[in-house]
């Protein structure tokens, strides 16, 4: 790979980002991972990616757990791990390894998040990582007969607390502890305690590190993006998932309704997931929102940016017409767009001509998107914006993509089939074929 080329492809990169880089500054994120996570050989690149974060201005919580620590400090003593269900039975010596793991895990991920080498992605870092008693625990008591004694949940988060930390700068960093008022220390599941944290806020997103890449179907192809009934449904289905995923799962279902905007399912064993899902358009996991992340609309002013940004380089490569910023603002009215997860990704436009003729025109999908279908979707749409207008002939002008649309029913014609007025601005040079479609 040549030098130019290497250096034309981190600028291309590195602008690709500013709009993520803009959108997530000052936002809040909780990250929550078990304790496989930070017990990987990843745990420093993870802390690496955090740091990036807290510099870019993303305000941070982290939630950690420490099942696999407790189970091995058990096994040492030569204790057994007791289960009801997907709670431990965690009597007096299970506890204190509890607070032992934890403990170790918060000293290990503190000193993490405080490297300042030189030759390290965190040199020149100032991070300050501050923990508390911002999680306050009851009992779960007796479940199904069986007492789960210092097993419990959370009863409140000391959100106020927590916001004022994260106002100064601070990432906070909870643990699967809790104290109640009587001073009694309750161990606690940590997805309950990232949810519990993510709904009392709310966070702007709620990301899991997990032993999946993400959700599957059950043939283990990756389901990228879930709506929260159709996470619903996929717990209820999802033999197949992994155990991150069956407890993780339900949590994000009742934090996407308790109104949290997004929840992420990433894996935690390969480099740089958090940033991959993050800072790229398609991601690399699974995003749990409300609502779909498409969304196929009539275009707005505000949405004159994303036109641009989506149509100028196929106007450079001569694929489109070029149109200038003032004319897009005009003509506002007669474009469609497809919006994924608040960006524009897709257009096309409906211009009239007389009362039974119209042009559909600047059709446009980002490259990312084109194996979506985006593109007829929204000459579906346009279609039917047509019939209801009571268009009868549609046409296009193309120069590259006349097979797209003989695949979906136009029919190629000659220029002199266009209405009379589009005929006298048909440009010579560029020698666009016709196709017409009848309604």
């Amino acid at each position: 790979m040549s030098d130019d080329f290497s250096s034309a492809h981190f600028v291309t990169w590195f602008r690709s980002v500013a709009p993520y880089v803009n959108l997530f500054r000052g936002k809040t994120f909780l990250i929550a991972f078990g304790g496989k996570a930070i017990a990987g050989p990843l745990a420093r690149t993870l802390a690496y990616d955090v740091n990036l974060l807290a510099a870019l201005g993303v305000r941070l919580i982290l939630v950690h757990g420490a099942r696999p620590q407790i189970e091995e400090l058990l096994r040492q003593k030569g204790l057994e791990s007791v289960y009801h269900g997907n709670y431990r039975v965690t009597d007096a010596s299970a506890l204190d390894c509890a607070i032992d793991a934890v403990g170790s895990i918060y000293v290990r991920i503190e000193a993490l998040l405080s490297q300042g080498l030189a030759d390290t992605p965190m040199a020149n870092s100032t991070i300050r990582v501050v923990g508390g008693n911002f999680v306050t625990a009851r009992p779960l008591g007796v479940v199904d007969g069986v007492d789960l004694q210092y097993s419990g949940q959370v009863r409140k988060v000391d959100s106020e607390g927590i916001r004022a930390q994260l106002g100064l700068g601070n990432i906070v960093l909870l643990s699967c502890l809790g104290s109640s008022p009587t001073g009694e220390i309750f161990n606690l599941a940590v997805e309950e305690v990232a949810e519990a944290v993510a709904t009392s806020l709310p966070v702007d997103k709620l990301i899991f590190l997990t032993d999946s890449r993400g959700a599957t179907d059950i043939d283990g192809a990756l389901l990228d993006e879930l709506t929260v009934d159709a996470a619903e449904r996929l717990v209820s289905l999802g033999d197949w998932l992994s155990s991150d995923l069956k407890r993780y799962l339900p949590c994000a279902v009742r934090v996407g309704r308790a109104g949290v905007g997004r929840v992420h399912m990433i894996g935690y064993d390969e480099d740089g997931t958090l940033l991959r899902e993050l800072f790229t358009r398609d991601g690399v996991g699974t995003v749990i929102s409300r609502e779909s992340l498409e969304i196929l609309r009539d275009a707005r002013p505000d949405d004159i940016g994303g036109l641009v940004a989506l149509i100028e380089p196929l106007e450079e490569e001569g694929s489109l017409v070029r149109r200038s910023r003032e004319l897009l603002e005009r003509e506002i009215s007669r474009f469609s767009v497809v919006e994924h997860d608040r960006v524009i990704v897709a257009c096309a436009a409906l211009y009239p001509y007389g009362a039974e003729e119209a042009e559909l025109a600047c059709v446009a999908v980002h490259p990312h998107y084109r194996r979506w279908g985006y593109g007829a979707l929204l000459m579906k749409r346009i279609e039917a914006k047509a019939r209801a207008s009571g268009v009868k002939r549609l046409f296009v002008l193309t120069t590259v993509t006349s097979q797209w649309f003989r695949e979906r029913g136009f029919i190629v014609r000659q220029v002199d089939q266009l209405p009379a007025e589009k005929r006298l601005v048909y440009n010579l040079q560029r020698r666009s074929k016709v196709l017409i479609k009848y309604l």
